[in-house]
């Protein structure tokens, strides 16, 4: 799923394209896509880009009659831009947003049809669409605690949560875990102060390098190839692969649709995090540290 950094890179792309651009027309390919009757799709046809904003994981378009679009790209949605009027063949091909230069194509790869747009007229009407979280990027250290601190969460579940923190996800939350030498599986409310400014440091430093490190790629041309997995990150998709600080193989936690990565010298004191499913089914059997591998 499209983070925070993706989202950045992908709103200062849309904003050199087609901001102060009028949207000629909305063209669906799926009938799940749109989530909303009201306001009509057709009160955004004709209008100009006056506004870009992130919601969370979301990309908000807005047009000059206070409407707004929202997009949510979920797991598998992506943006791409291509020459105006571009053929939206292919199940893949959701919509085709199209100005007079170029159309904004959103795409979804596999069956299921999680990504979704929706409408909103007015500010208020789009603020329904703001799970709330702090922005990590804007938030102090102070503020950070607070919101940590609320409930008593493990802190994988806390970053990730929308309505603490903003546009936070599986992967990055990763790398800012490691970053910080932390548990994924640690409680908020027993992390000491140091630890938890460790934490706070740590979400801006990685959320900030990954900025970096996407806008150099992009380099002025529209963000392609928006993965979850990079071979540059430290733990995230990089199971049974060396950790880049320590060399120890990367561990990782598989929970339904979602896998944790960690590293267990650097990150829980060599303690292995049991896998709900393979410590069920191994019971004692299952090793506890990592000198337990052999």
């Amino acid at each position: 799923m499209p983070e925070l950094p993706d989202i950045t890179i992908y709103l200062e792309a849309l904003d050199a394209r087609i901001r102060g651009c009028v949207l000629e027309r909305v063209r669906l390919n799926s009938p799940f896509l749109l989530r909303t009757a009201k306001p009509p799709l057709a009160e955004a046809e004709g209008r100009t880009v006056t506004a870009l904003r992130r919601l969370g994981k979301r990309i908000a378009l807005g047009l000059d009659n206070e409407i707004w679009l929202v997009l949510h790209l979920m797991i598998a949605g992506r943006l791409h831009w291509k020459k105006a009027g571009a053929a939206l063949n292919g199940r893949a091909n959701l919509a085709g947003f199209d100005f007079a230069h170029g159309t904004l194509v959103l795409t979804e790869a596999g069956s299921q049809r999680r990504a979704s747009l929706h409408l909103a007229r007015g500010l208020q009407a789009l603020c329904a669409h703001d799970p709330g979280g702090l922005d990590p990027l804007a938030c102090t250290c102070e503020a950070f605690a607070a919101a940590l601190g609320r409930e008593n969460h493990t802190l994988k579940r806390a970053l990730t949560d929308p309505r603490l923190f903003s546009g936070i996800g599986n992967a990055y939350s990763d790398e800012i875990l490691h970053r910080a030498r932390l548990s994924p599986v640690a409680l908020t409310q027993k992390l000491a102060e140091e630890e938890t400014r460790r934490l706070f440091e740590a979400v801006r430093g990685t959320l900030e390098e990954w900025i970096a490190r996407l806008r150099a790629e992009a380099a002025g041309v529209f963000p392609e190839g928006v993965t979850a997995f990079r071979r540059e990150m430290a733990v995230h998709g990089r199971f049974g692969q060396p950790c880049p600080a320590c060399g120890t193989a990367v561990r990782r936690i598989r929970y339904k649709d979602n896998e944790t990565n960690y590293c267990a010298r650097c990150q829980t004191g060599g303690r292995l995090l049991a896998d709900r499913s393979l410590s069920r089914l191994l019971g004692e059997d299952w090793p506890r540290r990592l000198d337990e591998l052999g």
